[in-house]
């Protein structure tokens, strides 16, 4: 083994850029093109890879450093195996450059050599979970390779080829200044970074969203009488905590609303055998969805705690990017605020979300006779590609029979 200093290639037009994320710590060993840290310009944010194999010895910088091309990341601990590999890959080059140079006109890159476009395993995974085919993304990496920031860029000007195409877009003549004085700020980095996911979702998914209301009676009336067994005081327990016990029941009868489109062209979809249940945290930075796991396992008591920690952690941004993939189907809720139905935006790669309102109080004749109910607004938002209206409905007819009478005591369980 030998020392190697892991240093800032030439990244494009940045210099002084701020570190935002250091993805590895001293003593972790790392393999070839696994991500070192996040860097952020005024354009868009960037991940540095490892060009090699090995273990890190010591880090030469911290989050919020100034960093340029050049900068000393880290100094890695090599291993042999590396070094091996890489004289492989220059004798490789070599050869593959003496094949090539009689044919005209072609360019000798990595993607052509292999076929395969060159990225990072973290970035292929957030391709993939954007729907995009990374071998039709061109990288602005050193030999073509595919950061982050090119898979947003191609996915915003795919839109764009769309928008010209398809729609006239009337341009503003005059500036906003021109009628006014104006304040000029910047968008949270969170929203930032959520925005090419909502587009992508909602440019791509072929939306319908179906309204109905719950009859949350009984539920409220139990959810308000649990008590401490050893305290006797009240126990606060949302109802939210009960809609994600009574969603989980709902995805177990209906698969597909517990799956995701991995390969329309082949005509498959992978169904989930897990379930991980978004939940739209509301934060200073931005909206976040963080995921309750395996939430068919835990009764309200480890979901409601779970829910306290998250959120806490989203406030916080203390929270692990890793929490906010992997779901099953997500909760967006408006109960806390107000409003009843509205239309939310499918968190892909998932084909539903559930939103809620807020839940009021309403005459409902019952058997002849007008008694007062508490009603909670649903809104279902689903996939049209693999979910019909009519399983839609069910699916919503069985999610209320989870919420209603004498369902919320085998919720509680």
């Amino acid at each position: 083994m030998s020392d190697k200093e892991i240093k800032v290639p030439n990244i494009g037009d940045f210099k002084d850029v701020e570190v935002i994320e250091v993805l590895v710590s001293s003593g972790q060993s790392i393999e070839k093109n696994d991500p070192l840290i996040t860097i952020e310009s005024d354009k868009s944010s960037v991940e540095i890879p490892s060009s090699y194999k090995g273990k890190v010895k010591s880090l030469n910088l911290k989050v919020g450093d100034k960093i340029s091309e050049g900068s000393t990341i880290l100094i890695l601990d090599v291993t042999e195996e590396a070094k091996e590999e890489k004289k492989e890959i220059k004798t490789t080059l070599k050869n593959q450059e003496k094949i090539v140079k009689n044919v005209s006109d072609q360019k000798l890159t990595p993607s052509n050599i292999s076929g395969k476009t060159l990225a990072s395993p973290k970035t292929r995974k957030f391709a993939r979970e954007l729907g995009v085919n990374i071998n039709q993304i061109p990288g602005t990496e050193r030999q073509g390779r595919v950061i982050e920031s090119d898979v947003k860029n191609f996915i915003s000007s795919q839109i764009n080829k769309i928008s010209e195409t398809k729609n006239k877009i009337v341009q503003n003549e005059y500036e906003h200044s021109d009628f006014g004085e104006i304040e000029i700020k910047d968008i949270p980095r969170v929203k930032k970074l959520a925005a090419p996911h909502l587009v992508n979702s909602w440019s791509t998914i072929p939306h319908v969203t179906n309204h109905d209301e719950a009859d949350i009676t009984e539920m409220e009336e139990f959810r308000n009488s649990l008590t401490d067994i050893y305290t006797g005081e009240k126990k606060k327990i949302t109802p939210l905590v009960f809609i994600i016990k009574a969603l989980v029941a709902s995805l177990k009868k209906f698969p597909s609303f517990n799956s995701s489109i991995d390969d329309l062209e082949n005509g498959k979809i992978t169904i989930k055998k897990y379930y991980h249940i978004g939940i739209a945290v509301d934060t200073p930075h931005g909206l976040m969805v963080p995921k309750i796991r395996n939430a068919n396992s835990k009764n309200i008591n480890n979901i409601s705690n779970e829910l306290k920690d998250i959120s806490e952690k989203c406030r916080n941004l203390k929270i692990d990017k890793k929490e906010f993939f992997g779901g099953s189907m997500t909760i967006t809720s408006l109960g806390g605020i107000g409003g009843s139905f509205f239309t939310p935006i499918i968190n892909f790669p998932e084909v539903a979300i559930l939103g809620i309102g807020r839940s009021v109080k309403k005459q409902i004749s019952i058997n002849g006779k007008f008694q007062e109910r508490t009603i909670l607004p649903l809104s279902l938002s689903y996939d049209h590609r693999i979910i019909d209206g009519a399983e839609a409905a069910r699916f919503n007819n069985d999610l209320k029979e989870n919420l209603g009478k004498n369902f919320a005591y085998k919720l509680a369980i």
